[in-house]
């Protein structure tokens, strides 16, 4: 898979904490001291094209190989919501890698985001050669197991890790939480070997239900083994407990919704790459 990355290790081990939520957790949201324990974290520096790129892996306790899940964070920028999946996915035994496609690892000012997602949204050649970067750094750490390698992602994220299915990428499960589901390439769908699931807000004016018809259609056409889950009250950024914080109606979070599609992502894991 050619990337021009080159990861240096620059962090340290997770602090044990005293509480796990098990794999199937009751109806309840998971606070910050729930999961954590036995997981170590660092921060990984790389380097695409001439540009330093800072992730986030978490890696469970142990030394055999594991399956691994590449995270993809929001649109904004690597924050603290996407090292905590990835940190909540290394609990429940998976190697995971919370990759960062705008650089040095830091959340985007407000000014800056519409001018950093315009060129991914209209070259999936750029997004897909910025999440095979990441993935790249995921897949050299020596405990992976190939073959049993998932993306996941939010928001613009989510986009990210259905452009790298589309680009054939032998990935066994693609997953998006509120993703944007179009692409300049539709044709791509062909491609795809991963197992593909999409957790959507039914009132999410960001992905109206023209987009979701649009993208059945694509993973039709493209004969994906595909499903869509909707979820009823849920607008965008439904699974980011900062999201209510912007103040706009259109970006809020929904535990309930929150909680069911990560659960549905489960499912999706048990059923193509068992722990």
């Amino acid at each position: 898979m050619p990337t021009s990355c080159t990861p240096v290790g620059i962090g340290a081990s997770r602090p044990a904490l005293h509480h796990r939520c098990s794999t199937r957790p009751p109806l309840r949201r998971c606070a910050d001291d729930d999961y954590g324990e036995d997981v170590h974290t660092s921060d990984i520096e790389y380097h695409h094209d001439g540009k330093r790129y800072v992730g986030h892996l978490a890696l469970p306790d142990g030394g055999g190989p594991a399956p691994a899940v590449l995270v993809c964070h929001e649109g904004p920028g690597l924050d603290e919501h996407a090292k905590a999946m990835a940190v909540r996915l290394a609990d429940l035994g998976f190697i995971s890698f919370a990759l960062d496609y705008h650089g040095d690892g830091r959340p985007l000012e407000l000014s800056e985001i519409r001018e950093r997602l315009g060129p991914l949204r209209d070259s999936a050649e750029l997004t897909r050669s910025l999440g095979l970067a990441g993935l790249q750094v995921l897949l050299d750490q020596p405990r992976v197991e190939t073959g049993r390698v998932a993306a996941i992602g939010f928001c613009f994220g989510g986009t990210m890790a259905l452009e790298l299915a589309r680009a054939g990428t032998d990935l066994t499960a693609v997953v998006g939480f509120h993703s944007g589901l179009g692409t300049p390439r539709p044709l791509d769908a062909s491609a795809i070997t991963a197992t593909v699931l999409v957790c959507i807000g039914a009132d999410d004016p960001m992905i109206p239900p023209e987009q979701r018809a649009e993208f059945e259609q694509e993973m039709r056409a493209g004969g994906a083994d595909w499903r869509m889950h909707l979820y009823g009250g849920a607008v965008h950024s439904f699974t980011n407990p900062n999201a209510s914080r912007l103040g706009s109606p259109a970006v809020a979070y929904h535990e309930l919704t929150a909680i069911r599609s990560w659960r549905a992502m489960l499912d999706v894991f048990d059923e193509v790459m068992p722990r």
